[in-house]
């Protein structure tokens, strides 16, 4: 049993040094740093949610991108009575389950320890700056950011 412990984290290991290794040649890669520095955001995360959303020029504002990942409430409309539900869960599900898996993360206090201390002092000023509002305000903020060509500056 420790065995099989200690070889799923060489292999864990193993798979994490590759992806760090095909970064270097990725149009994306000046983002993965930004989004790192995000609680509840590793390397692993930031390259799937990247990877799976593509080229985010491509949409205009969040409401797209929310839109794309499936993170819209669900609506049901008859006449002038409007009724919310939970969200759709349309679009990509990849990227939707790493992004909400993030999310637990901001359940806890706000603390920093020191490897995470590590990844955003690696990241842009913007993306620490926002990254710290989103502890103290929350998310949404990182998405018009992002999407305006900020982060990775």
């Amino acid at each position: 049993m420790l065995q099989a412990e200690r070889q799923a984290g060489e292999r864990i290991g193993r798979l994490e040094q590759a992806i760090r290794e095909a970064l270097a040649d990725w149009s994306l890669a000046p983002i993965v740093p930004a989004l790192m520095a995000m609680r509840g955001i590793d390397l692993v995360a930031a390259v799937t949610v990247l990877a799976e959303i593509g080229d985010l020029s491509r949409f205009e504002n969040p409401r797209q991108l929310m839109a794309y990942l499936g993170l819209v409430p669900s609506e049901r409309s008859t006449g002038e009575s409007v009724k919310r539900g939970p969200i759709t869960k349309a679009g990509n599900g990849r990227a939707r389950r790493v992004l909400v898996e993030a999310a637990w993360a901001y359940r806890h206090p706000p603390r920093v320890g020191y490897e995470k201390q590590v990844l955003v002092s690696a990241a842009p000023r913007p993306a620490r700056e926002i990254a710290w509002k989103a502890v103290r305000e929350g998310v949404p903020d990182l998405l018009e950011r992002l999407l305006a060509g900020g982060l990775a500056n």
